[in-house]
């Protein structure tokens, strides 16, 4: 039976010996996923050549997909240690604020941000503390080296 579907595996430290990506591959894995936040260049060719490797020996192909990391754009510190933005308030990413951030304003470590982002562009954002707390916010205007949302 055919299926359209693909069974995606990410090799981790449960699944990167070659006796268990053979067995994930017998299993119906069709690609492999290699987190390239973690690990060298060479743990990545590594596990390449092993993924390679254990396809040849069942006899099957089966693909490698290099999963990216991002770039992560922090804000600066807070007055107080933190702020509440409140939906629909203006709130600024000020890539030259040296001081302490407010519910106004805050410093960013991502000085290129203000160039890389126009009107109506939309940020998306992660809580660190609360995995699931994500939000959106749109770009209204760019003032480099200001960016107002």
């Amino acid at each position: 039976m055919s299926r359209q579907t693909k069974i995606v595996a990410t090799l981790g430290p449960a699944s990167s010996s070659p006796e268990m990506l053979e067995r994930m591959i017998r299993a119906g894995v069709d690609v492999v996923r290699l987190n390239f936040s973690h690990g060298t260049a060479q743990d990545h060719i590594d596990r390449a050549t092993m993924v390679r490797t254990a396809g040849q020996a069942i006899g099957k192909e089966v693909a490698i997909m290099a999963d990216l990391q991002g770039p992560k754009i922090r804000v600066g510190k807070f007055e107080g240690g933190k702020t509440l933005l409140e939906p629909g308030r203006p709130f600024v990413l000020d890539a030259g604020l040296r001081e302490l951030g407010s519910a106004e304003r805050a410093g960013l470590d991502y000085k290129e941000l203000p160039r890389d982002v126009k009107p109506g562009d939309t940020l998306l954002t992660v809580m660190p503390d609360f995995a699931s707390s994500r939000a959106a916010v749109r770009v209204k205007a760019m003032i480099p080296p200001l960016l107002a949302l």
